[in-house]
């Protein structure tokens, strides 16, 4: 069968490469056309939008960018008509994803949406086009199925997240090998993940650098993102005990004694490799002041929202400052304090629902066309 899958992000290419992989395990006839990203690009098929060439930050950025996301829709739709797919999968990046299922759906397209938009955090009057544009939609976080199903009668998949599977998955790294390959000493490593997109990146990063020298006995590693290169970042280096280390997210944290997070799927990925953690955000000024207004949730880190309590620390615009990072860093710093971590993450593993999101999905969108060709 033939699947076009439109993804806009870092983490939806992660997402949908391991989608893919279970679809072919499902459908060895599967041909795939998508927007994503390098790690798509690897299964195979064709890539006709690369993800670094999407993302839009901020309510400024986006209105700024208008003419752009103009184009890459009316772009999109002739490509699909080009391609007559058998399903059209949508992984998140709902600002364009739901208008394209909107104009899909009216074409007679199926449609599958594999890891719901946050419309229970905002703009949930998008359950309204959920409902008329959406097939079949698939969730990953718990609470999600509840949301949908209890509030808003519409019934969904819980498939668990598929982070799970992609640490999982993943080739354990040798830590004596990892330091030695990235001039690493044998101090403990202090993990920076300040985000994706460069606008973040800029407004986060220099506030965790400027933790770094009062940390003689750590090493910080800067976690570069996919798409962002040494280039940009290393405007920010300036201390011999700061490193870099490029799309190796993964392998670091998995030596890492303790991490500065970006708020987003990364404060997950921490926390599913049991690294004791402080979230931060800091947004443009106009942005997060409608930000605040519009969304109505008591955490904005993905384990606090799932653990419905506060396991890690939020450190958010005003409170996102030197003197108050420092302080919650030494926090997580103590033995005590870590033990609690562990025990918090190994609850929040188990609400994810175990491994085989990808897989469950997979075999639920293939089983739903052949019902359909039957």
């Amino acid at each position: 069968m033939r699947y076009y899958i439109i993804s806009g992000e870092a983490s939806g290419d992660l997402h949908g490469s391991n989608l893919m992989k279970a679809l072919l395990l499902e459908d060895v006839n599967a041909d795939f056309r998508f927007w994503g990203g390098d790690l798509m690009q690897e299964i195979g098929g064709t890539l006709v939008k690369h993800y670094k060439d999407l993302a839009f930050m901020g309510f400024l950025e986006v209105v700024m960018n208008l003419r752009t996301i103009a184009k890459n829709l009316a772009f999109c739709k002739k490509d699909i008509e080009a391609y007559n797919p058998d399903a059209i999968l949508f992984i998140d990046y709902p600002g364009f994803n739901l208008r394209i299922a909107k104009w899909a759906k009216q074409k007679n397209y199926r449609t599958h949406y594999y890891i719901s938009p946050q419309i229970w955090a905002w703009k949930e009057n998008r359950i309204k086009a959920i409902k008329n544009d959406v097939d079949e939609m698939y969730v990953i976080l718990p609470f999600e199925k509840t949301f949908y199903e209890d509030k808003h009668n519409f019934p969904v998949h819980f498939v668990g997240h598929p982070l799970i599977d992609a640490i999982a998955g993943r080739i354990q790294v040798d830590e004596f090998e990892f330091r030695t390959k990235n001039g690493l000493s044998n101090k403990p490593i202090i993990a920076l993940l300040p985000g994706s997109r460069k606008q973040e990146i800029t407004k986060i990063l220099s506030i965790m650098l400027s933790l770094v020298d009062s940390y003689k006995d750590y090493q910080f590693v800067i976690a570069g993102a996919p798409g962002q290169d040494y280039d940009f970042y290393k405007q920010f280096i300036k201390k011999t005990n700061i490193h870099f280390i490029s799309n190796k997210t993964y392998d670091l944290l998995s030596v890492s004694t303790a991490a500065l997070v970006t708020s987003g799927t990364a404060t997950l990925e921490t926390a599913l490799f049991k690294v004791p953690q402080v979230v931060c955000y800091k947004g443009g000024w106009l942005s997060y002041q409608i930000g605040k207004r519009l969304v109505n949730l008591d955490y904005i880190s993905l384990v606090n929202l799932i653990l419905e309590k506060e396991a890690v620390t939020e450190l958010i615009q005003n409170d996102f400052n030197t003197k108050r990072l420092k302080r919650e860093l030494d926090i997580i710093l103590d033995s005590y304090v870590r033990t609690k971590f562990f025990i918090n993450y190994y609850d929040l593993e188990k609400k994810l629902g175990g491994k085989g999101a990808s897989a469950k999905t997979a075999k639920l969108i293939y089983d739903s066309l052949n019902t359909l060709t039957d």
